[in-house]
């Protein structure tokens, strides 16, 4: 391990991690730099950050909110962060999100590998026949409401890796930078939008809903899944 380095993040973290981002593409954030762009220097591009994530000297700038339409009218913000954000998101997800799959719940369908809206679908398809009623239930505006704090002490539930929680924190407490480009600070919340996003909002979701429900109504099965975040139950 370098000397200089606080941590010893693998290159190849970041390296699996740029592959991830720019197979999803995605737009530029608020420096306007795009995956090509990136890509012009790419190795010297991934160095720098993996150099400055290794020594714990990275801080994420701002994310980029955007209002895009909702298909029942209104608009939900997302936040776009810049390409090597997006890059460094992946890479802690990609350490976390294997050790928490291994605990979430099997109904849950959101954000998961494997698992999409179309299985909980036909799930509760099946399993309505076989109950009176169905309670549908979307949670509003629920990316922007997560605590803080809560949300970290699921996190350190499942993890003590140091650099994993100070970059989650640091995302955490990123401004985001409005279309006028003031800056507007975040005191509860996740991006939407953002990669390590929906990571978390499920890891919340696990305690403040799934682990609720197994606990006081073990005998009530439900599908949570991701398309504003709903969750239905059934009985």
């Amino acid at each position: 391990m370098d000397k200089a380095k606080s941590w010893s993040i693998p290159k190849l973290f970041v390296w699996d991690a740029y592959k991830r981002v720019k197979a999803n593409r995605g737009a530029a954030g608020i420096d306007g730099q795009t995956i090509e762009e990136f890509e012009r220097d790419l190795a010297n591009n991934l160095y720098k950050l993996w150099n400055r994530m290794s020594s714990g000297s990275y801080f994420p700038p701002p994310v980029k909110r955007v209002d895009i339409e909702k298909r029942g009218g209104g608009s939900r913000p997302l936040g776009i962060p810049t390409v090597s954000d997006r890059i460094a998101q992946a890479v802690v997800k990609g350490y976390l999100e294997p050790e928490l799959e291994k605990h979430f719940h099997p109904d849950s369908y959101g954000y998961r590998p494997g698992k999409s809206a179309l299985d909980a679908v036909g799930v509760a398809r099946e399993r309505c026949w076989r109950f009176a009623w169905v309670l549908d239930l979307d949670i509003k505006s629920y990316f922007d409401s997560i605590s803080h704090e809560l949300l970290l002490r699921a996190v350190r539930k499942h993890t003590d890796c140091p650099w994993v929680l100070l970059y989650i924190e640091r995302w955490l407490n990123a401004p985001v930078q409005l279309e006028d480009g003031t800056l507007e600070p975040r005191e509860r919340g996740t991006p939407q939008g953002s990669v390590i996003s929906p990571l978390l909002s499920n890891l919340f979701l696990h305690y403040t809903f799934d682990r609720w429900m197994a606990r006081n109504y073990p005998d009530i099965p439900f599908e949570r899944f991701a398309d504003g975040t709903p969750v239905q139950t059934s009985t």
